[in-house]
């Protein structure tokens, strides 16, 4: 549990200028006992962190070989113990027991493939004295988060969080087309943030500085999915038939043996920790897996799931019924409207950027109670981009009918759709989606305006602005994939980087809590990856062959229940407890210049007098006016003193 922040320079001034100690404290949340820092003649590093009983001997910044490597790291690297035994065979010595040290002295034995060799979540950044160069990196699936800012000098700070980088005395401006695909995806696709002067190191991405060349990137891995074989998307000759039957049913026997070895070593792993561990617990499929497996490990495990005061937005009592189901020790969080409007202000302070997920609420409130109990927490965040999990998933079956279409006529259609039905129709939107192509019709998992409603709300814009911006490259590096390997894609590219694992990090850290993902793990990926088709979805069912590596262990009214994720009643409550709160932000927050306020205000009436549901435009909107409050007008208060100021 720690965050750093770090500055190099080939000037000298600019170096010492920046306000240091003021970036480390305003994330002291992410280690609120402990600091340090490091001061050489082109960096300087600063490192907080959550004190616990330390027998590894983690202090940083750390410093290796005589001082001539020094890191700031935050992450944990599960297979140490494996690679530190590894490094002493070619020589290495260690002074310490920490994940930290094994990084640096991997670093110097390895160089640069010491990435490959890291099975964890980590961002860290090594000075190497010697060399006089910075080398740093973010892990591959970007569970850590690692930000820097550009200054006019070539003065490059980082940061955990972005909330440091408001500290130099450079001016922040919002980033107009970053708001415009803010508004169709609700978060800020990576790179890119919604300042223009602040960026994010991409997943899978080395970092480079020299004073004499200045910063790069580089590309270490990429998520690609690549089926092995699938003898179900080939026709099947009657004679051959008994044959490739029994070889399918090789192949998938096959598979259901590596998805659960593998996941089981992922969580073993995983819980590695001289602090306590617990995990969150829903009423779906991937926690409970997670869990199954962990009570194996860990028999008094605690587990935690939030709900809500409000009939149908709750998993409590399914949840509750599945910890009994594996005997864990069980706590249920109820969070009422009030909770939510007192805090919400705090959870986008938290979040640093504009996220406008609902499902960050309960996250957050779960998060706050299980630090009461445990130090570490294990999610099962990730389970759906790579066994192919989401109901959306399987729209490409629900269309098959329309791939029997001649190509001429399918625009035709879905014109005729778009001009003639009027809009909510029943079957208007299930013609319009199957005579688009998928890279038309499919964004992500979230697409919250259309381009051309935007106009209306959105005061900056550019006709050269477009969604598939986005997405366009990544449809190009997946010519040759299936429909649903295609989404998948996407979404690793999208969806998980830029709302999944930002959500997971920056609500468990706001309570100094740190969470741990087993399903983004290098051996399960490689598995899942290689799947068919028939191994994700089939007909009405998604994660299919997941679930049934696991039915021996995961209770049984959890393998076939639908997927319902997170459901936040933000529609009844935007109607009604919230309308008058909602309204309150709109009305006076500063942001004339990026919305149109008058629209945003009818928006709210028509959804508060039912005409449309309008929920999750309002809150989209909502989030970024709260954002920009806290971040473009208020951003040099800091660390408690501001915590409390927005309480």
């Amino acid at each position: 549990m720690c965050g750093f922040v770090g500055i190099v320079s080939a000037n000298n001034e600019t170096l010492y200028y920046q306000p240091l100690r003021e970036m480390m404290n305003v994330i002291a949340h992410r280690g609120p006992d402990d600091s340090g820092i490091f001061e050489g003649q082109y960096a300087r590093l600063g490192f907080r962190r959550l004190s616990i009983v330390d027998i590894e001997g983690g202090h940083q910044p750390m410093s290796y070989l005589d001082d001539r490597y020094t890191i700031i790291f935050n992450g944990e690297i599960y297979n140490a113990p494996e690679l530190r035994e590894q490094l002493i065979k070619m020589g290495a010595s260690f002074q310490t027991h920490s994940d930290t040290e094994v990084i640096l002295a991997a670093f110097h034995h390895y160089g640069e493939e010491c990435l490959h060799r890291f099975k964890g979540m980590f961002a860290f950044l090594i000075w190497d004295r010697e060399e006089e160069r910075l080398f740093g990196a973010r892990d591959p699936f970007g569970i850590k988060p690692l930000f820097y800012r550009t200054l006019r000098d070539g003065t490059y700070v980082f940061s955990s969080e972005k909330k440091s980088l408001f500290f130099v005395e450079e001016q922040a401006y919002i980033d107009g087309e970053a708001a415009f695909h803010y508004l169709t995806f609700q978060y800020i696709p990576e790179p890119n943030t919604a300042t223009a002067q602040i960026d994010k190191v991409k997943p899978g991405h080395s970092v480079h500085w020299r004073p004499e060349s200045g910063f790069s990137t580089r590309c270490y891995w990429k998520p690609e999915f690549v089926p092995k074989t699938s003898f179900g998307n080939k026709a099947v000759h009657f004679f051959t038939a008994p044959f490739k039957q029994k070889q399918l049913q090789l192949e998938k026997e096959l598979f259901l043996t590596d998805i659960r070895e593998t996941l089981v070593d992922s969580v073993k792993r995983h819980m590695r920790s001289d602090v306590p561990v617990g995990a969150f617990l829903s009423g779906g499929i991937d926690s409970s897996a997670i869990v199954s497996i962990a009570r194996q490990f860990h028999p008094n495990l605690n587990t935690f799931t939030a709900e809500f005061e409000r009939e149908g937005y709750s998993e409590g009592d399914v949840a509750e019924e599945t910890a009994r189901a594996i005997d864990v020790n069980h706590k249920r969080v109820k969070i009422s409207v009030d909770d939510v409007m007192n805090e919400f202000s705090k959870i986008v302070w938290h979040m640093d950027e504009p996220v406008a997920d609902p499902a960050a609420i309960p996250l957050y409130f779960v998060a706050r109670e299980a630090s009461k109990h445990v130090t570490v927490v294990l999610s099962g965040e990730g389970a759906d981009e790579i066994f192919g999990g989401y109901n959306i998933y399987r729209e490409p079956h629900s269309l098959r009918f329309f791939n029997g279409l001649p190509p001429f006529l399918k625009p035709v259609l879905r014109k005729a759709a778009e001009r003639w039905l009027p809009v909510g129709m029943r079957g208007r939107s299930f013609l319009m989606r199957g005579c688009s192509p998928i890279e038309d019709r499919f964004v992500g998992n979230a697409k919250i305006f259309e381009d051309h409603e935007k106009e209306r709300y959105l005061v900056p814009g550019s006709p050269t602005w477009k969604t598939s911006d986005i997405t366009h490259s990544l449809y190009e590096e997946t010519k040759n994939y299936d429909a649903v390997s295609k989404m998948q894609y996407i979404d690793l590219h999208t969806w998980l980087r830029g709302d999944i694992l930002v959500k997971a990090d920056k609500m468990t850290m706001a309570h100094s809590l740190e969470l741990r993902v087993p399903f983004l793990d290098r051996d399960v990926f490689d598995v899942a990856a290689k799947m068919p088709l028939r191994g994700k979805v089939k007909g009405k069912q998604t994660k299919v062959w997941l679930r049934e590596s696991l039915a021996d262990i995961v209770p049984g009214h959890v393998l076939q229940r639908k997927k319902l994720g997170f459901p936040v009643p933000i529609r009844h409550w935007l109607k009604d407890e919230m309308y008058d709160w909602a309204k309150e932000w709109i009305l006076h927050s500063h942001t004339d210049h990026i919305f149109d306020k008058k629209a945003c205000l009818e928006l709210l009436e028509d959804h508060r007098v039912g005409k449309l549901d309008g929920s999750r435009k309002i809150w989209t909107i909502l989030t970024y006016m709260v954002w920009h409050h806290h971040y473009m007008e208020n951003h040099h208060d800091s660390g408690q003193e501001y915590i409390h100021h927005i309480g």
